[in-house]
């Protein structure tokens, strides 16, 4: 029995869900259930009916998979799969934010460690960041931690005041002009797309900016056939896989986040097999990150 067959089989055993986040690699994102990113994936686990959540990510990710589902076991296939953005902001910073501004939103990235969801009012994502933001009656937004998601919801969100963070995703923030620019030279004919987590310099260069899904969306309904894509590799599987007859390159070899790269097909069936790396939330953290994750999910349905 081949290893793809041995997960499907511990599968049904377990009463398991595989969750997969866009950014691992190909192979493993053939055998989840589900695809999506941080919002669609947040969505599906609270409604998921199975016994055990395997989630193919970072470990944020399955936290608030825990946080959401405190009665469901959330196993991550790797234990040390982690996001260097996720710790970027302080919870002393937002205290002091608090203390300055009597009428401020703390609004968190999904892409954030549970402790800092404790200190904020409510989490977005790439994709529903802006709608949420111009839904907050507050005027004042602290937006953590990703100060470029947060520079370009401000672009579209003017009648708001935004303090900003100085966190970043080492990956997208790295993207320079100089490479945008060859890309481009290289494949005069393609359209780029980014996702928002890049430096504003690299947005203003774009077609197209959205998270990972609304690339996928756009690419997939759009009339061009060829594309430069913005963001980690891993999402070119999805790309390819929906426009068999359209053409994508990425914007640069360095769109790689190793962490994501952790989550192989051996990790995923050990995981099964042993229902090791459990992820664990005590139930003060619990308790209070559900409620900025609830507020997510509230809004963001509207």
């Amino acid at each position: 029995m081949d290893i793809k067959a041995k997960i499907l089989e511990l599968k049904k055993e377990r009463n398991a869900v595989i969750l997969a986040h866009y950014y691992v690699p190909d192979e493993v994102q053939e055998i989840a259930d589900y695809i999506g990113d941080s919002f669609y994936l947040s969505k599906i686990a609270t409604g998921i009916e199975a016994d055990t959540i395997v989630f193919c990510g970072v470990s944020f990710m399955g936290e608030s998979a825990k946080i959401l589902n405190p009665n469901k076991v959330v196993i991550m296939p790797d234990e040390t799969a982690d996001c260097a953005m996720a710790h970027m902001a302080a919870v002393d910073k937002i205290k002091k934010v608090r203390e300055q501004y009597d009428d401020v939103a703390v609004v968190c990235y999904i892409n954030s460690v549970a402790e800092l969801k404790v200190h904020s009012d409510v989490c977005v994502t790439s994709a529903n960041a802006i709608k949420i933001v111009e839904a907050l009656p507050n005027k004042n937004i602290y937006f953590i931690p990703d100060v470029n998601l947060a520079r370009y919801v401000a672009s579209k969100v003017k009648d708001k005041h935004f303090i900003f963070n100085d966190g970043f995703c080492p990956i997208h923030h790295a993207l320079t002009k100089e490479e945008v620019e060859k890309a481009k030279k290289q494949y005069p004919n393609a359209e780029f797309l980014v996702h928002p987590e890049c430096q504003s310099d690299i947005l203003e260069m774009a077609d197209y900016i959205g998270s990972t899904s609304g690339i996928i969306d756009y690419a997939s309904s759009c009339e061009a056939k060829e594309f430069i894509i913005g963001t980690e590799q891993g999402v070119l599987y999805e790309l390819r896989k929906k426009n068999p007859d359209k053409v994508f390159h990425l914007v640069s070899d360095n769109m790689i986040c190793h962490d994501m790269k952790k989550v192989t097909l051996e990790k995923v069936l050990s995981s099964l097999e042993n229902m090791n790396y459990q992820m664990e939330v005590n139930d003060e953290v619990r308790n209070g990150a559900n409620h900025s994750l609830n507020r997510m999910l509230e809004l963001g349905s509207k």
